[in-house]
């Protein structure tokens, strides 16, 4: 196990997860293929899993199959999973019931395995907890962008004692999902970036809304945000 970068910026301990290769659920996805040579995975188009998953199955030796909503022009993080290696479906119409169902539909036909939603799945909260661990860090506050809550229920695991804040950032979270920490909401849907610029690497539809509330509404003591991966670089 890697343990993380951790730096300094404005006052806050960053762990820079955008400098693990594909990002923090690349820390977790070479389980799924374990048992499979072939991982597919519907995803909208600014998703980071489906980079994470490409970047995966090219350390490997092993195919991505991404199933992705048709666009006049691919997605920066599409082109880049395009680019390590991934087979791109592109569905029309778009919507992402649409997507994961032809998803579906390929992993039943062809027998590869299908991920679930936002890699939610055995062993991620056990293995970025470990990796929350190993950064000697001891905050009194966490916060982490959320979008299906792995990542803060792991960061629950590593630092129960903390308070903890994930920013919701696309579907709506529920206490459970985050461990039962404080849910704030991002004002920006999902699909549309954020102006704000953070002084490290952070993906606008994502790690960046989370900072930008983190710079606003941080609490006194030892504050730390999880930087989940960097803008797509296609």
């Amino acid at each position: 196990m890697i343990a993380p970068v951790v730096e300094a910026h404005e006052g806050i301990r960053v762990v820079r997860d955008d400098l693990f290769p594909g990002g923090t659920k690349a820390r977790f996805v070479p389980a799924l293929f374990a048992a499979a040579d072939e991982v597919v995975y519907a995803s909208p188009a600014e998703g980071g899993a489906q980079t994470a998953l490409a970047h995966v199955a090219a350390a490997l030796g092993k195919r991505a199959t991404i199933f992705v909503a048709r666009r006049a022009e691919r997605h920066p993080r599409t082109r880049e999973a395009a680019r390590l290696g991934a087979r791109i479906e592109e569905v029309s119409p778009g919507y992402l019931g649409v997507v994961q169902s032809w998803a579906r539909g390929y992993a039943a036909r062809t027998g590869a395995l299908l991920a679930p939603f936002g890699m939610d799945m055995p062993g991620a909260v056990a293995a970025i907890a470990e990796a929350a661990s190993a950064t000697g860090e001891e905050p009194d506050e966490v916060w982490c962008a959320a979008g299906s809550g792995v990542l803060m229920r792991a960061l629950a695991a590593a630092w129960p004692r903390a308070r903890r804040v994930a920013v919701q950032i696309g579907r709506a979270l529920k206490p459970g999902d985050v461990a039962g920490a404080e849910i704030v909401v991002h004002p920006l849907p999902f699909g549309r970036p954020c102006k704000a610029v953070a002084p490290f690497p952070a993906d606008p539809h994502y790690d960046a809304k989370a900072w930008e509330l983190c710079r606003a509404r941080r609490g006194p003591g030892r504050v730390l945000f999880w930087n989940v991966a960097g803008p797509a670089r296609p």
